[in-house]
């Protein structure tokens, strides 16, 4: 039909992409996994909140690899074969026992191969067939982690409660993999022309190859940096908002609905800040919202209840959204759209391995000390110091089409 050719069915479906990728159904639902499984299978938090470790630790080898096969090859002949192998990878968790590596291996091979799922992929598609609505255009896409953290949780909550866990990960597997090949086979494609040679054909765009990216320029390791801390910080405090929140007393299905409030703050970031990169600077834009998420760790590590603690929940799901959605947004200014899958396929995995990191080092503070409260103060000075990095970050290289005085991007697009 001629109305689904419309762009803007791009992002519109890499939203849906993305809420049925790994970012929602295996990592931001994580935090409803953790105590039922630790207390089926006799494993600590410290020992079960490793995993995601694994998770960064695969992607740093998938993301690289991945990017350099989209750049090449396109997304449908990479996506759906990788889509269809991590909803098999994660429906083998459903086959845990005792042993923690079955654990690690199998979060490690669903991490590798649902690599595919997540932002990279969806935000070259957009990037290819958006310029000056570029910031609004990758809100919407993103928004689908946003949007997979409120439903995932709740999901997964509701299926444990009355299914137990096993069950849970075997119909989140069949979600990501039945909804996820759907949209990238009917909608994410290339714009018309985009490789006139032949799939292999490197495009004429502007942009620095990820090497030179590399070795040239400073802004590539500091936007590294800046992907880690958040990372950690933000996932590290969301992976156990969950048993944070039943320490002190809520029930398990009222932390899991704050859990999925904080993903509508995410998707509300994102529209909003969204807009607002296509208007503003977005390292501005970006700092401040890491100052909001700053604000949710002082809230949490004060231990206050009520009100504050769903506030501090809230202020976190905005950081995460906004971090997500200006990640591509910075890579395609920064660094242009030559090897723009390629180089974030190097710079998301800084962010995935924060992702990793996070949890791990909340649950191994908990298991020694009974509390998560050192480790959310130093979350707290941590994203200080990242609003801090944003901000020196400089002008724009590749700016939007629609600054005059600035150097255009030849963005292909229908």
């Amino acid at each position: 039909m001629t109305v689904f050719q419309n762009r803007w069915w791009i992002p519109v479906a890499a939203c849906i992409g993305i809420m049925v990728g790994l970012p929602s159904v295996l990592v931001l639902s994580f935090p409803v996994f953790l105590k039922p499984v630790t207390a089926s299978l006799g494993w600590t938090r410290g020992m079960m909140s490793s995993a995601p470790l694994v998770t960064g630790l695969a992607t740093l080898v998938a993301q690289p690899l991945l990017g350099r096969l989209v750049d090449r090859f396109g997304f449908r002949p990479v996506m759906l074969p990788a889509f269809v192998l991590f909803a098999f990878a994660m429906s083998c968790l459903s086959l845990l026992g005792p042993a923690i590596w079955m654990l690690y291996l199998i979060y490690g091979t669903a991490s590798f191969f649902g690599s595919s799922s997540g932002p990279l992929a969806y935000s070259k598609a957009v990037t290819l067939w958006f310029d000056t609505n570029r910031g609004l255009a990758l809100g919407i896409a993103t928004a689908g982690a946003g949007f997979g953290t409120i439903v995932m949780p709740l999901l997964a909550e509701y299926l444990i409660q009355h299914h137990g866990w096993r069950t849970a990960y075997v119909t989140l597997a069949a979600i990501s993999g039945v909804v996820g090949c759907a949209v990238v086979a009917l909608f994410i494609r290339e714009p018309p022309g985009y490789r006139v040679a032949g799939p292999r054909t490197a495009p004429a765009v502007p942009g620095l190859t990820a090497g030179e990216a590399a070795r040239r320029s400073w802004r590539f390791w500091m936007l590294a940096a800046i992907f880690f801390l958040g990372g950690v910080t933000i996932n590290g405090t969301l992976a156990h908002s969950v048993a944070l929140l039943t320490d002190r007393g809520w029930t398990p299905m009222q932390a899991a609905g704050v859990l999925s409030a904080s993903g509508a703050a995410a998707v509300a970031a994102r529209f909003i800040g969204g807009w607002c990169l296509d208007r503003l600077f977005a390292p501005w834009v970006a700092a401040f919202c890491m100052l909001v998420a700053a604000t949710g760790e002082a809230l949490l590590w004060s231990n206050a209840g009520g009100i504050a603690a769903i506030v501090g929940v809230l202020s976190l799901g905005i950081g995460l959204g906004l971090e997500i959605d200006a990640m591509g947004y910075l890579i395609s200014r920064y660094f242009g759209l030559r090897s723009f899958g390629e180089i974030y396929g190097w710079l998301f995995p800084a962010f995935t391995l924060g992702v990793a990191l996070g949890p791990a080092l909340m649950g191994i503070t908990y298991d020694r000390l009974h509390t998560y409260a050192p480790m959310l103060a130093a979350f707290f000075v941590l994203l200080l110091v990242t609003a801090a990095l944003l901000s020196i970050l400089g002008p724009y290289s590749f700016a939007p089409e629609k600054a005059p005085t600035r150097r255009p991007i030849a963005a292909a697009r229908a």
